[in-house]
């Protein structure tokens, strides 16, 4: 292992001068996911009628892309994939639960395929640390089971637990800036 002690790190002028903001919207966020975890099924369907408006709002500036494009090769993808976009935007929209587990479904195959690869790629080719891509494997396949284990009912929450957790994350790396 190199010695990393002569490592000159520059912050920015900004980002000393404005630590104090940085710290506040760290701190919000955190708050807000808090606030996520414990409303995790509010959370949900919050965020599934975010998501859902963003898909319909998506689904209009591609209709308005393929009016702009014409007769031009590209004119049938965007049409497609307004359609397509506006649709699920509007079942989101009208089905905030219904959409909130599917998606779960598909979060908790994806924790458990991708814990699954993990394990068995870190098994395979032993690199330095593979011991923690081992660990997280486990613990990735195993979030996957537990999600898919309570099926429908996660669903409800599980979404808005995931939302809560990351804004806490994110707060937190907000506030480790601020105070860095």
């Amino acid at each position: 292992m190199g010695n990393i002690q002569g490592l000159d790190i520059q912050i920015p002028h900004d980002v000393a001068q404005y630590w104090g903001w940085f710290l506040a919207f760290g701190i919000a966020l955190v708050v807000l996911g808090v606030a996520a975890v414990v409303r995790s099924v509010t959370a949900t369907i919050i965020s599934m009628l975010f998501f859902g408006w963003l898909l319909v709002l998506a689904s209009g500036i591609e209709i308005a892309q393929a009016v702009l494009v014409g007769h031009w090769a590209g004119f049938f993808q965007h049409l497609v994939a307004a359609i397509l976009f506006g649709v699920v935007g509007v079942i989101m929209v009208t089905r905030p639960l219904l959409s909130a587990e599917v998606l779960t479904v598909f979060i908790g195959t994806f924790f458990l395929i991708g814990g699954l690869f993990q394990f068995f790629s870190a098994l395979a080719v032993t690199t330095p640390g593979w011991g923690w891509h081992v660990a997280d494997g486990v613990i990735t396949a195993i979030l996957g089971l537990l999600v898919l284990a309570q099926w429908p009912v996660s669903g409800l929450w599980g979404i808005g637990l995931f939302v809560g957790l990351d804004l806490i994350f994110y707060g937190a790396a907000w506030i480790g800036l601020g105070l860095g």
